[in-house]
């Protein structure tokens, strides 16, 4: 009996338990419940107006700086490095001689044939004096010019052999590193110094074959590279290729740029912009106001509902171009509707919305 009682206790004890923590879990299920049934907050945003502005058409293409004129000089016969007459990243004058090879051998050559042209000379002189006179033939007259004519080229020949032991810059420009040394014995062709022609200078782009109406020698074009990215450095194109590459379906363009303080230089990359001459007008949004996304770009536009509440709805967009912080919306969107600049990941179709600055509820509101 005794144990039955005890038994009859534990029961009860377990039951008030068990009904407390229910009782209590049942509460807070309500609790919440009444909470969800709660309408939320509108999500607090930055929004802005679509605006029209007035672009210049524009087509992007990639390419590379090169010089107008930039080749590695060298040298045309061998020899013996007798002078160097530069510096490493000498600014040079065309006919500036930049390196001499010894050329004792050469002029002792050359002397030697102004001798023989001087006998020669004075040999034709004596015939062609006895020649009216007959006393000399014709053929002796003849022979003695010839033997003349040739003395002389001999000479040229020799001048100009010596004149190759001096090599000169072949036009203005910028020296890059010097590549040989005092004394050093040189093979015919090695590589001396770089000199590139800076300014102006070059950049080559390619530009799809539909584009090729759109471009003409004269438009304007803007390049930028990265070594220098806060520069734009202007032009205007000065060469269109007269073939289309049948591979790649591109032709290839030239545009000369001014580069007065030698920022440019040769083998850059270079972004283009090839402008058109005539303006339009686009509708344009930050680019904070785009999502892009694989299945088509979209834009938050905020409007009211029927019952005056803020709300956004989510609109698809086609894009264009994008200049600085600002896109060009091709469609999907007009002029001086409202669209969410900041914050789309966090927003749904339909969504209550609070717009922060005052100004831009007076826009959302208009």
């Amino acid at each position: 009996m005794r144990t039955a009682s005890r038994f009859l206790i534990v029961i009860i004890f377990l039951g008030v338990v068990l009904g407390g923590i229910f009782g209590y879990k049942f509460y807070q299920f309500g609790q919440m419940k009444e909470q969800m049934s709660q309408p939320q907050p509108p999500a607090q945003i930055s929004a802005t107006q679509a605006q029209t502005e007035s672009w210049t058409p524009a087509i992007k293409a990639v390419g590379s700086v090169e010089a107008v004129n930039g080749i590695e000089v060298a040298n045309e016969v061998p020899g013996v490095i007798e002078a160097i007459n530069f510096e490493s990243g000498d600014t040079v004058k065309q006919g500036n001689v930049l390196v001499r090879l010894n050329a004792e051998i050469d002029e002792a050559a050359l002397r030697t044939r102004r001798a023989e042209a001087q006998l020669a000379e004075q040999e034709f002189k004596r015939i062609a004096d006895l020649l009216p006179k007959r006393a000399v033939s014709q053929s002796q007259y003849d022979e003695a010019k010839a033997n003349f004519d040739a003395a002389r080229a001999r000479v040229n020949e020799a001048e100009a052999q010596l004149s190759k032991k001096v090599i000169r810059a072949p036009f203005d420009g910028t020296l890059g590193i010097r590549m040989v040394d005092q004394g050093e014995y040189i093979a015919t062709g090695t590589p001396i110094v770089e000199i590139n022609m800076l300014d102006p200078i070059y950049v080559d782009y390619t530009l799809s074959e539909k584009n090729l109406p759109n471009v003409k020698p004269g438009y304007p074009v803007i390049a930028t590279v990265a070594a220098v990215p806060e520069r734009n450095f202007e032009g205007t194109v000065s060469a269109i290729n007269t073939s289309v590459n049948p591979e790649t379906r591109t032709v290839r363009v030239r545009a000369t740029l001014a580069n007065p303080k030698y920022l440019l230089r040769p083998g850059m990359f270079a972004t283009i912009l090839t402008r058109q001459p005539e303006d339009n007008e686009v509708v344009t949004v930050p680019r904070t106001a785009i999502s892009y996304n694989t299945y088509g770009d979209f834009v938050f536009v905020v409007e009211k509902n029927d019952g005056g509440d803020l709300v956004v709805n989510r609109r698809t967009v086609t894009t264009g171009e994008t200049r600085n912080t600002r896109v060009a919306v091709l469609s999907g969107l007009e002029a001086g509707e409202t669209v969410v600049s900041k914050g789309l990941l966090r927003l749904r179709a339909g969504q209550k919305v609070a717009i922060q600055d005052e100004n831009q509820k007076q826009e959302a509101s208009e």
